[in-house]
């Protein structure tokens, strides 16, 4: 048996690790390949060449501006942890891992993005080919985005994790301390994913809005039309919002699930009662299990991205059979992989000849298959509630025949109705991983089961990544289309591709959501684990400082350090004679025993009066060793009256405690009033969190929408100038594509580019900063039980919430998208025309043959009665105007939400269990 901590530590690492580096690798590699072959693919003619490069130089303008804002925020975070590691709050080492996820973060964003904008231009002029060639394009190209995630993450984890085990450094003595470490290091992606998420959302839909409202609704012009202003800021913003704000979502997402498993999977290990050489060979293993889930995880990925095909002439259902096929892959081959993965590592005789592994691999393979599934039922009922091919969205198409009100009322029915499917589904997964791993004989084992959950979930992120990440290609392929005039069999083909990629970035964010909601627990229950830590260190940190005098003649002992905390002293229990300190926790004041006697006698002992540095002595322990035992009994003598008393008072140790005893010394309970208050500001966060970044979207759409309107004004003033009628200038159909007017080319693209950066800049700093600020001011103000209310109202509200923004603005995107899909319906087509009439909801043919009869008898037979422009298009585009900031802004961002608050209370837990006592005690809240 090696000891940990040096070079011989890397011998506990059992050889099924490197398939993480292995599978980190041969992702970056894979998406260079895939890289490579779509841009051997032609860009198209040079129209479509010049409408992808001004998205590309509009897109990659934008991250680098938003990388600089990004920058000062993490010196900033830098800055702070420097003081707290200065303060011995906080891990030296997170100085350095924090900023390096946090660069990872936005690396991944940089490619996929790059790849996003390079593939647009040549997934159109694939499908002017054939459908095939242009899924092929534009799913390849989402592939670069999906492995250069889980390449970066995992290559990043499995780095530290060799390197910090490989060195000896004072500290980090076990694979315990080092997971609990690189747990910190998740801050970074988290920070640079919410402002990733948020600042791409702002800018997405600013555009989006001025887009829809401005040139569809009022001048009748389709989105991606030429002579839309905000087309290709809308083109940009499907890049920056869908594709890097994505991707930083699933990165953090995915990273953070490894780190919390590693934490978990160690204190679970010594929390079972294992000789010291056994406990450490199986917190290696323990450790291990997550890292080579998401290694293998990755070859599987790889094998399901090579598994999609369509054939030409393929319909909607046909083409999502395809993409479907490619995740069941993936998530079939992971399945069975993981089976021989976990026997590899637990079902032989790894603790040793002859004994008995308490960890069952069976139980550990049900809680991986339990995340599993959930990703997948999560991701069917996102498709069922937001695709147009099922009922919940026709039903809201259907309402725009009487107005947008009730298309809006439709959606947020449609869309609350749709939470409890993410919500029972997230139940039934987190109680059977818990029962699975072993829950009901060990708690920590049972949370280690969960968090293996959320790692199942996110092991084939490679390819559930790809087909979100394929959405905007698609998208931005049939913008490009549109805009360079190609013939009506490439627009046709794209925008089946471009409905495909609505429903499959709907199924992401649903996936996102439901793996946010596992990782957050997992994360939640890793703070627990946290606190504990910091409890010992703090009492080490005290005892060394020695602001106490030893006592003569007592060889083990307990320092009072205030608010009912202790070091626990034991000298010569060590190997060697040396001292051994531990943190302690008085966790019923009230419990005491007076020595010689049953009762108390009415004596008490006021503990806010008793100096920091008194020594008391320790009598006996709960067992032997004295220095393993979980519980010890100290004596006091306390006055009373005009004598004293001395009692006997119990302390449990932070080291070799449970979560149950934390729990009990914070009174983590409905009960104590800081931790109600906690869930009623996790509940108000998420809602005011909604509320900023709804708002942030309104305030930069009005920008753009004025923008649009003025040019409007001047396009049209222009073509009267030129000499066009009246009934010219109120066609847009008539309108030339580009026109100069007063030396400015309209439309004038590039300023409305420039409007939705700068209202992104500015709008994405408030409410990125909120997630930040607030669990460090509740964790001072209410001290650990409120910092665990305000996961907790975070995660419950913060996730149905979340769901419900996801899945209305989904349906409401796709009512539109059914709409737009009937074509142009006259009065007169749909009274003379049975095809016509037949696409048509049954339903509808009684109002619409009135109202078309009436516009045939008034002499407008060739006004639209059904389909794109028609009034209830209209009606679904304010629809998918109110939808567009709940499924592109605030409801994904609540994903990341979640998870930094969680993560940041993980990073800030030194600072809250050192002030927030004192700060409790000063506001009256012992």
């Amino acid at each position: 048996m090696q000891i940990p901590g040096t070079l011989a530590a890397l011998d506990q690492v059992h050889p099924v690790f490197y398939l993480a580096p292995a599978g980190g690798i041969a992702a970056l590699i894979t998406a260079f390949l895939f890289a490579r072959s779509v841009m051997a693919k032609p860009e198209g003619e040079p129209e479509m060449v010049s409408i992808a490069q001004a998205v590309r130089e509009g897109a990659m303008a934008y991250l680098a501006r938003q990388y600089k804002v990004v920058a000062l925020v993490f010196a900033a975070l830098i800055l702070v942890l420097f003081v707290l590691a200065g303060l011995g709050l906080q891990p030296r080492l997170s100085i350095v891992g924090v900023p390096i996820a946090g660069f990872f973060s936005g690396l991944c964003g940089w490619f996929g993005m790059r790849m996003a904008t390079n593939a647009s231009a040549r997934t159109a002029f694939a499908a002017k080919q054939s459908l095939n060639d242009g899924l092929t394009v534009a799913f390849r190209s989402g592939a670069v985005m999906g492995m250069v995630v889980v390449g970066f993450a995992l290559i990043d984890a499995s780095a530290w994790f060799l390197i910090l085990n490989a060195l000896d450094i004072p500290g980090l003595s076990d694979v315990g301390a080092i997971t609990t470490v690189m747990l910190s290091f998740a801050m970074g992606a988290s920070t640079q994913a919410l402002f990733a998420r948020v600042g791409g959302g702002i800018y997405t839909k600013a555009a989006d809005v001025g887009a829809d409202l401005v040139g569809k609704v009022e001048a009748g012009i389709p989105e991606d039309d030429p002579r839309n202003p905000a087309t290709i800021a809308d083109n940009v913003g499907d890049n920056v919002g869908d594709v890097a704000g994505m991707g930083a979502d699933l990165y953090e997402s995915y990273y953070g699930s490894i780190l919390a498993t590693l934490a978990l999977g160690a204190a679970a290990a010594f929390s079972l009662a294992l000789p010291a050489a056994q406990e450490t060979r199986l917190a290696f293993l323990l450790a291990v299990a997550p890292l080579a889930l998401a290694g293998l995880g990755i070859f599987c990925s790889i094998a399901g991205v090579f598994a999609v095909r369509a054939r030409e002439g393929a319909t909607f259902a046909q083409l999502l059979n395809s993409l479907h096929l490619g995740v069941w892959t993936a998530s079939a081959l992971i399945a069975v992989g993981s089976l021989g993965l976990l026997y590899a590592l637990f079902g032989t005789s790894v603790l040793g000849p002859e004994v008995r592994s308490p960890v069952s691999w069976l139980g550990l393979w049900g809680a991986i298959l339990a995340g599993l599934a959930a990703g997948l039922v999560i991701a069917k009922a996102t498709e069922y509630y937001t695709s147009y091919e099922h009922p919940p969205t026709r039903r809201i198409a259907l309402q725009a025949h009487t107005g947008p009100a009730t298309v809006i009322i439709a959606g947020i029915a449609e869309g609350m109705k749709s939470t409890w499917a993410a919500l029972l589904t997230i139940v039934v997964a987190i109680l059977a991983a818990f029962i699975f791993a072993g829950g009901n004989d060990n708690f920590l084992m049972g949370l280690y089961g969960v968090s293996l959950a959320a790692v199942g979930m996110l092991s084939t992120l490679g390819i559930t990544l790809a087909t979100d990440a394929y959405g905007p290609i698609a998208d931005n392929a049939g913008g490009n289309a549109e805009m360079s005039g190609q013939p009506p069999h490439v627009r046709q083909r794209t925008d089946m591709l471009d409905s495909l990629g609505n429903t499959t970035a709907a199924t992401g964010k649903g996936f996102a959501i439901g793996s946010a909601a596992l990782t957050a627990l997992a994360l939640f229950a890793a703070y627990i684990q946290v606190v504990q830590s910091q409890l010992n260190s703090q009492a080490i940190a005290f005892i060394d400082r020695g602001a106490y005098t030893a006592p003569e003649g007592v060889k083990n002992y307990a320092v009072y350090q205030g608010h009912r905390t202790f070091a626990l002293v034991f000298e010569g229990e060590e190997d060697g004679g040396g001292r051994v300190v531990e943190g302690g926790m008085l966790i019923d004041p009230d419990r005491l025993v007076e020595v010689g006697s049953e009762t108390s006698d009415g004596a008490a002992v006021d503990w806010t009066g008793v100096p920091r540095g008194q020594v008391f002595p320790i009598v006996r322990a709960s067992s032997e060793p004295m220095v393993d035992a979980r519980r010890v009994t100290c004596r006091i003598t306390a006055g009373h009256g005009d004598h004293s008393h001395t009692f006997e008072f119990e302390l449990v140790s932070a080291k070799t405690g449970t979560i149950g005893d934390v729990l009990d010394f914070y009174d983590v309970s409905l009960t104590n009033p800081r931790v109600l208050g906690g869930l009623f500001l996790g509940v108000l966060l998420t809602f005011l969190f909604c509320a900023l970044t709804m708002s942030a979207v309104g305030r930069a759409a009005y920008s753009m929408m004025r923008e649009c309107r003025r040019q409007f004004g001047k396009m049209r003033e222009a073509f009267r100038k030129q000499g066009m009628t009246p009934e010219q200038v109120a066609d847009p159909e008539q309108w030339p594509r580009r026109i100069e007017h007063e030396g400015v080319q309209y439309p004038d693209y590039a300023t409305c580019v420039v409007i939705s950066t700068a209202g992104a800049q500015r709008e994405m700093v408030v409410p990125a900063l909120l997630a930040i600020i607030v669990p460090i001011a509740v964790g001072l103000l209410l001290s650990v039980p409120g910092v665990v209310g305000l996961l907790a109202g975070g995660l419950t509200s913060g996730f149905a919430v979340a769901v419900f923004m996801a899945n209305a603005g989904g349906a409401w995107d796709n009512a539109k998208k059914l709409l737009e899909s009937y074509g142009r319906i006259s009065a007169e087509g749909f009274l003379g025309d049975p095809a016509a009439r037949d696409k048509v909801p049954a339903e509808l043919h009684g109002p619409l043959t009135a109202r078309a009869e009436e516009l045939v008898a008034a002499g407008k037979g060739s006004a639209i009665v059904y389909g794109k422009g028609s009034d209830d298009h209209k009606a679904t585009v304010v629809g998918d105007t109110v939808g567009d900031p709940f499924k592109d802004t605030s409801g994904p961002s609540l994903n990341i939400l979640i998870k930094l608050i969680s993560i940041v209370a993980v990073v800030f837990a030194g600072l809250t269990v050192k002030y927030g006592p004192v700060l409790a005690d000063m506001l009256g809240l012992h």
